[in-house]
């Protein structure tokens, strides 16, 4: 138990060296906010490969992390492992378990689930399956992360695009915008939600994302429309059976849209985003004043 402690503490020690909060770093090393709560208040242990992604990402030594006599003397910030299996530098911000969790989300929108594997995944990154392996023991693992990922993307994305906003009725339309596959990277996103719709019903880990994932896109959604009656903006209505309502909407109008090709005969994305604002107008909108 007092190893946990001291494993915890030095891993507070990397995250306050990044400089970012816990959610930012659980985000960053791909694991469920909660669990590296969990670890840091020592109810948790951490894993070997959550310890290799943190080692990674804080660029410190795994020996260090463990209060090897071999990385006794480390600090956060003069310390990488001299035997982990290495990936080149990482071309993208995150280092190298996000390079790795992206290139799985790239494979999973071209491929679906079950096309994918570990060794494709490391060819993609020019790399070796050993050194996907000790970020990501296992294919689940690492399909589970990437599912996470999407998710914490959509999540953030949203935020971002919605910051500004103060009207409602704003809002909610950029919320719609956001959700419209009109560019590549957003057709590629949906992809991967429509697999997760499948895995979902068939596994017990992927199926608990996809409930996590669907109440807290819900209830933002819910929050905008409760936000926007309180404005006057919207008619009173139940907030959260209006957004049930929309979400199923999109997703219906969505999976229609990537059954069609682009420039295709078929339901578009202009098409989706018009029924949608639409349906806003016809069954959300407060009626113009007199």
């Amino acid at each position: 138990m007092q190893q946990q402690h001291e494993v915890a503490a030095r891993v507070r020690r990397v995250i306050d060296a990044a400089g970012v909060s816990a959610r930012e770093f659980a985000r960053r090393i791909v694991i469920d906010p909660s669990k590296l709560s969990r670890s840091l208040n020592g109810t948790r242990r951490f894993t070997a490969a959550e310890l290799a992604r943190i080692a990674d990402t804080g660029g410190v030594d795994v020996g260090w992390l463990l209060g090897s006599a071999a990385g006794a003397a480390a600090t956060p910030s003069t310390v990488r492992s001299p035997s982990a299996p290495r990936l080149p530098p990482a071309s993208t911000e995150g280092g190298r378990p996000l390079q790795i969790v992206r290139e799985t989300v790239r494979l999973i929108a071209e491929r679906g689930f079950h096309a994918v594997r570990v060794a494709d995944i490391a060819a993609a990154c020019h790399t070796s399956t050993a050194a996907i392996h000790y970020h990501f023991p296992g294919r689940d693992e690492l399909l589970e992360a990437a599912v996470r990922w999407c998710m914490d993307e959509d999540t953030r994305r949203r935020a971002d695009a919605t910051a500004g906003a103060r009207h409602a009725g704003d809002e909610l339309r950029l919320l719609i915008e956001l959700q419209t596959p009109r560019t590549e990277q957003q057709r590629r996103q949906w992809c991967v939600w429509l697999d997760l719709w499948a895995e979902a019903a068939r596994s017990t880990t992927v199926g608990q994302l996809h409930v996590e994932y669907y109440r807290q896109w819900r209830g933002t959604v819910a929050d905008v429309i409760r936000r926007g009656v309180g404005q006057g903006v919207f008619r009173p209505v139940d907030a959260d059976g209006a957004a049930l309502t929309l979400t199923a909407l999109i997703d219906g109008l969505a999976s229609q849209v990537l059954a069609t090709a682009p420039g295709h005969p078929g339901t578009g994305a202009q098409t989706m985003h018009d029924a949608l604002i639409a349906h806003v107008s016809a069954c959300l909108a407060a009626p113009a004043a007199d």
